[in-house]
């Protein structure tokens, strides 16, 4: 044995790598023949130093198919039909006759529908309000305490079907404290032409017995002539006096004692009782009486005409 050698090495010392280095391979050391790894694997290990670094490296090979070849199914994207190339963009939805563009006329129509039914609301709304108003109006002097004389031209008027309408000098109506018919004046409407006069004397009176077919509210209407400044009588219903005067204006501005000029009407609102009802005009202490007296009617509710 000579220095720096120990001798044969033992198995254990053995390296099975040792063909990779310089000084294994001058102790003879070679590569297993057989390969390392699994059973069939193929050993791909290189000596140190024997790779050379910055070469160019083989080209991949794509997949084979079968045996080899080519795969016969396999096809690009890009090459199918109708594919769109690579780098480019899908082209823009077309319109026109080929293609229906967005129904902007159905919208349209919708929103004017939705429109109208809007106004047809608001209008409904509107024109019930005003009704509602309207009634309110009518039916806040439902029942007045009382009224006054009417202009010989009012401005509205009411049919309330057929109710009592009567001469004052009809021998219908009672007459007394002095009142008597007469027929010296033209111009009166009742029958013959007579009216009632020599009402102007405290007691004189004119009570007429009426008929109405349900309770509520009436209109007193009388047709009379007056001259000269303006005339009041009391008016009583069924024993009670009404709330105030029955006025009985010069209305025609007839001068005084020229009775024939001064044919005009007036009217109260008193309150009245299914069936019958006594209704008397009266000169009472206080009231001027100085008039002629036509005619008397009734018409249901409050009004002027």
């Amino acid at each position: 044995m000579t220095p720096g050698d120990n001798g044969a090495s033992t198995p254990e010392e053995d390296d099975p790598f040792g063909y990779l280095y310089a000084d294994g391979q001058a102790r003879g050391a070679q590569p297993p023949s057989g390969g390392y790894g699994y059973p069939n694997s193929v050993s791909r290990v290189r000596t140190v130093g024997e790779r050379q670094y910055g070469q160019q490296q083989p080209p991949y090979v794509p997949p084979q198919g079968a045996y080899g070849q080519p795969n016969a199914h396999y096809q690009a994207p890009e090459t199918l039909p109708g594919a769109t190339p690579p780098g480019s963009r899908p082209p823009a939805p077309r319109s026109g006759p080929g293609r229906r563009g967005p129904n902007t006329k159905g919208l349209l129509i919708g929103a004017i529908a939705v429109v109208a039914a809007v106004v047809v609301g608001i209008s409904i709304a509107v024109f019930n309000g005003n009704s509602d108003d309207k009634n309110s109006d009518d039916q806040a002097g439902a029942t007045p305490a009382q009224s006054q004389s009417a202009d010989p031209t009012p401005t509205s008027s009411a049919s309330n079907g057929q109710l009592p309408k009567v001469d004052a000098a009809d021998s219908s109506v009672q007459l007394s404290g002095g009142a008597a018919p007469a027929t010296e004046v033209q111009g009166a409407q009742g029958a013959g032409g007579k009216y009632v006069g020599g009402l102007n004397q405290v007691g004189a009176s004119a009570t007429w017995s009426v008929d109405v077919p349900s309770d509520g509210a009436y209109t007193l209407f009388t047709r009379y002539s007056a001259t000269g400044e303006d005339q009041s009588m009391t008016v009583t219903v069924n024993g009670k006096e009404f709330g105030s005067k029955l006025g009985l204006k010069n209305w025609r501005h007839a001068a005084d004692g020229d009775f024939a000029q001064g044919w005009t009407r007036s009217y109260v609102w008193p309150t009245l009782k299914k069936g019958n009802n006594i209704i008397s005009i009266s000169c009472q202490p206080g009231d001027k009486c100085n008039v002629l007296l036509d005619q008397l009617w009734i018409k249901k509710g409050q009004v002027t005409g």
